[in-house]
């Protein structure tokens, strides 16, 4: 999201996503391993936690992980946001594809690291390591309640929007010649735009928005015991939703912002002789566009 440093190279971009990414699933399953696993064995059920505090370690663990990696890389931290700043910014195309597998990587290891420290609390609150707990790494249609008949075409309508709207929120809060959170704060209005989804948006599919944050868990719940990882409550292949969906979504909410917003602000171009500066301008003294190169 801030302005990548020059020189920094391929490896430290690419070790900055997979760090940021990393710390971004180590809050959000996390959370959900204590909630989910931890919280079914304290009496009555339910004590560590629930789908608040799900929703605001998520956002604050996008927070910190932008604020980990947003110098050397920009803090994608997500391919949907990746792909979509290459379609809209002029990000490099030929960087989307490492971005995205440095992501799912820093996903995965964090998921694995899950899995072992909560190891003996799922195996305690579900032995056969089945749905009820595969929800701690991957998403499921209506969250794995069978009495909610989502289907995956319904997750995917989700997703879709979903993600669009954090795309929608992101361009629109990292564009200069717009009005972003000054003092550095980006980051943690991002967060609460994740917050605020989660809260809003997580019935239906779990509010992946993120093909990296599923991906990369769920192969690690795979490798971990989890054989059923790859389908969801009734027996259908699903782990593509979380994948496609949010990277149509992101290319559409991106470009619903461009649409309606961006192409009508003021170009980065000098303020006239005698006015005083105003921030976001791009003008002398004002703040520069610093958008992804």
């Amino acid at each position: 999201m801030a302005q990548r440093r020059t020189g920094s190279g391929m490896l430290g971009e690419l070790s900055a996503e997979f760090a940021g990414t990393m710390v971004l699933i180590l809050f959000g399953c996390g959370v959900v391993a204590q909630v989910a696993a931890g919280g079914a064995l304290t009496d009555p059920p339910g004590g560590l936690g629930d789908h608040d505090s799900i929703a605001w370690a998520w956002g604050l663990g996008v927070t910190l992980g932008v604020y980990l990696a947003a110098r050397l890389s920009g803090a994608h931290l997500n391919p949907a946001v990746t792909l979509a700043l290459a379609a809209y910014k002029g990000f490099p195309w030929r960087k989307v594809a490492p971005y995205a597998l440095a992501q799912t990587a820093g996903a995965f290891v964090a998921a694995l690291l899950v899995r072992w420290n909560y190891s003996e609390a799922l195996a305690k609150a579900d032995p056969g390591h089945t749905v009820k707990t595969q929800t701690v790494f991957s998403t499921l249609p209506a969250n794995g309640n069978a009495a909610l008949p989502v289907s995956e075409w319904g997750a995917f309508r989700d997703q879709v929007i979903g993600t669009a709207v954090l795309l929608l929120l992101i361009m629109a809060l990292t564009d200069m010649l717009n009005t972003p959170p000054g003092a550095n704060l980006a980051p943690f209005v991002i967060g609460l735009v994740v917050v605020a989804i989660g809260m809003a948006w997580g019935t239906n599919a779990g509010y992946a928005i993120n093909p990296a944050r599923d991906f990369g868990p769920r192969l690690a719940s795979f490798l971990t015991g989890y054989g059923g990882a790859w389908r969801d409550q009734y027996g259908n292949l699903y782990f593509w939703v979380p994948i496609v969906g949010p990277l149509i979504g992101g290319v559409l909410g991106a470009g619903v912002y461009k649409a309606f917003i961006g192409r009508f602000l003021p170009s980065a171009e000098p303020e006239p002789p005698g006015r005083v500066p105003v921030p976001g301008t791009g003008g002398p003294g004002g703040d520069q566009d610093h958008r992804p190169a």
